[in-house]
């Protein structure tokens, strides 16, 4: 959840940036989970340093869902871990269910399968399968695919409560299982006369199962782009679970419940640098 988004984070941090009182505290809620909000290449991307980091630096057994087959890791990521040892990628499985019946289908049997359960489950592009076949982006969102977005969610969240007790009857100190899963709207609910778009209606029943937003927005200021960068792109965390997991002292004492933010920026030659806002 966030304590593995913040690890990545750390991990390609720009360290004058670090502040001294930045603390990590870990998950303590039953079920930890995380929402990825944004553009689908950056959001993959955190998803798979996610799950790169959770086995590699924590040790952690990854379950990865995903519609698009993965042939191999992103050059930048590469770029950034180039002594990634395979036995760390062991960790992770990646599965590729096509429609959401497929995905629900392999969700419930996870506690048939493997006698140690995953401590993370990755689900990439939720709109692929909540939004018509592969997110082909309708006019609008129907009462069904908010009804379906609640049953995905809610078995996700019983899934990953199911593995917790697991985990934590076999005191293998990989406790709790967490959820990251990213999602992109597809269209825009527009208000009469062009005003600014209304909520996502999917967005607000997944915001009511996910404690944690994690939303990525570009960064297209002159600024970036004279710096020459590739990319630049601002993260903000949001959502009741934000507090229980990265805090500072100043916001624990005076503002609880701020989002945090941070700055991602892509080089032209693929290396990645997170700065704390």
């Amino acid at each position: 959840m966030v304590d593995i988004l913040t690890s990545v984070f750390r991990t390609f941090i720009q360290q004058t940036s670090l502040p001294k009182d930045l603390k990590l505290i870990p998950p303590s809620s039953p079920t930890c989970s995380a929402l990825v909000v944004g553009e689908h290449s950056i959001s993959r991307l955190l998803l798979l340093l996610s799950a790169v980091t959770a086995a590699s630096e924590m040790g952690m057994k990854v379950l990865f869902f995903t519609q698009t087959q993965i042939q191999s890791l992103p050059v930048s990521l590469q770029n950034c871990i180039p002594n990634l040892s395979p036995e760390s990628l062991k960790k992770i499985k990646f599965s590729y269910p096509r429609t959401v019946e497929e995905l629900l289908q392999q969700v419930a049997c996870l506690h048939e399968s493997a006698p140690t359960p995953p401590s993370l489950i990755i689900v990439d592009r939720l709109e692929g399968y909540l939004c018509g076949h592969g997110g082909s982006g309708q006019s609008g969102f129907h009462q069904g695919e908010q009804s379906l977005a609640a049953h995905v969610s809610a078995l996700l969240h019983d899934t990953a409560a199911f593995f917790t007790q697991v985990l934590e009857q076999q005191a293998s100190g990989l406790a709790p299982c967490r959820i990251i899963a990213s999602f992109q709207s597809e269209v825009e609910v527009r208000k009469p006369g062009g005003e600014p778009s209304a909520p996502d209606p999917i967005l607000g029943v997944l915001d009511r199962y996910f404690q944690v937003r994690c939303t990525l927005d570009q960064d297209r200021s002159y600024e970036a782009i004279a710096a020459g960068l590739q990319e630049a792109w601002h993260i903000y965390f949001s959502g009741p679970g934000i507090t229980e997991a990265l805090c500072t002292k100043a916001s624990e004492e005076k503002n609880p419940g701020v989002a945090q933010e941070w700055r991602l920026v892509i080089f032209p030659h693929g290396l990645m640098e997170f700065t704390l806002v």
